[in-house]
């Protein structure tokens, strides 16, 4: 049985959201200078620290929110819900513990839940950045998961 998914189409000039942990900005913001050319044809979103660096080191615009644990993970991760958001790339630091670390899982699961590409690491990005598809239109397909969730509800009943 073939089910088809409603889509919702990405513009062609995606809106990025870049984030890195402490110990990745140096890394992030060597690999924004290797891709500063394909980065400037797109609209940019950082949390604090890292969009503030982006901004001084590649003189590209850049929309900065709060530091990620003072909240700046959760306003992206709003903003990929509310459809503003087209891409994310986490550069995150697998070594640490963070104490916003729900807050970094919130954004990851709020990626995959609105199936928004995400790059973890510059391999990742590479591929991602990289990819014909970046800048064109794209049709993502979307789950329904508040239909699964009800149906798993009615299942769970005694």
């Amino acid at each position: 049985m073939t089910t088809t998914l409603p889509t919702k189409t990405l513009p062609a000039k995606k809106r990025i959201a870049l984030v890195a942990h402490d110990a990745r900005k140096e890394d992030l913001l060597d690999w924004a200078a290797y891709n500063q050319g394909t980065l400037a044809q797109h609209t940019l979103f950082a949390t604090g620290t890292t969009g503030r660096l982006l901004q001084e080191q590649l003189e590209l615009p850049v929309t900065a929110f709060l530091s990620g644990p003072l909240g700046g993970d959760q306003q992206i991760g709003a903003r990929i819900v509310e459809g503003a958001i087209d891409v994310l790339i986490f550069f995150w630091d697998p070594l640490s513990s963070h104490p916003h670390d729900p807050d970094v899982r919130a954004l990851l699961r709020v990626a995959v839940l609105q199936n928004i590409p995400v790059a973890t690491n510059r391999s990742s990005a590479d591929f991602l950045l990289s990819s014909p598809l970046l800048g064109q239109p794209y049709a993502r397909h979307l789950e329904d998961y508040g239909s699964r969730l009800r149906r798993e509800r009615l299942t769970d009943e005694p």
